[in-house]
């Protein structure tokens, strides 16, 4: 092994294991998973993203190299989790939808509707997933809304998926707010 080849003796304490799960409401200061918080089963693992955008405001000025640090300008953050989802209860599809309402009369029937209202974002959404040294890792997806509607694949002799796309929104009240928190714990 070469002098250079090592790696953080933290390595192994820090790995994140398994899937976790997405969760309705998680609390970081008395981690516990309660059954009826857990948002559906998954298939094919979660996959969280929060990526800045950047302008450059120099882009265009003469003499100038590109990507000088003094011009770079943050312009937002594109956080979500997405997940291929086992669940096709009432509650599972309104969510997929985005925009749509659980009949009141009829709890079995799911109504997309042509409006966004604003009670149709979540306040977070949790994913939260075990650490190796018995700790555990969890995001925190503010603002929460299905962006990419409803997609139900069906096959001869397995199980149905629905792909759920699920982004975080900044809002107007606090527009400095990045919509995405991690935490990381030690066990």
């Amino acid at each position: 092994m070469g002098t250079f080849t090592v790696i953080p003796e933290s390595t192994f304490e820090d790995m994140q294991l398994d899937a976790g799960v997405l969760l309705k409401q998680f609390d970081p200061a008395n981690p516990a998973v309660v059954n009826a918080d857990i948002i559906t089963a998954t298939t094919g693992g979660i996959n969280a993203v929060c990526q800045p955008t950047f302008s450059d405001l120099a882009e265009d000025v003469d003499n100038v190299p590109n990507g000088m640090m003094e011009f770079q300008h943050l312009d937002g953050w594109d956080c979500s989790i997405s997940t291929t989802a086992l669940g096709t209860s009432p509650e599972m599809i309104r969510m997929s939808l985005g925009c749509a309402d659980i009949d009141g009369t009829d709890t079995t029937k799911i109504v997309p509707r042509a409006d966004l209202k604003q009670t149709d974002f979540a306040s977070s959404i949790w994913w939260v997933g075990d650490k190796a040294d018995g700790g555990y890792v969890a995001i925190e997806l503010k603002n929460a809304l299905s962006t990419e509607g409803f997609s139900l694949q069906t096959t001869k002799n397995g199980k149905g998926q629905t792909s759920l796309t699920i982004r975080g929104h900044v809002s107007i009240k606090a527009q400095k707010v990045v919509p995405m928190v991690f935490y990381s714990v030690a066990g």
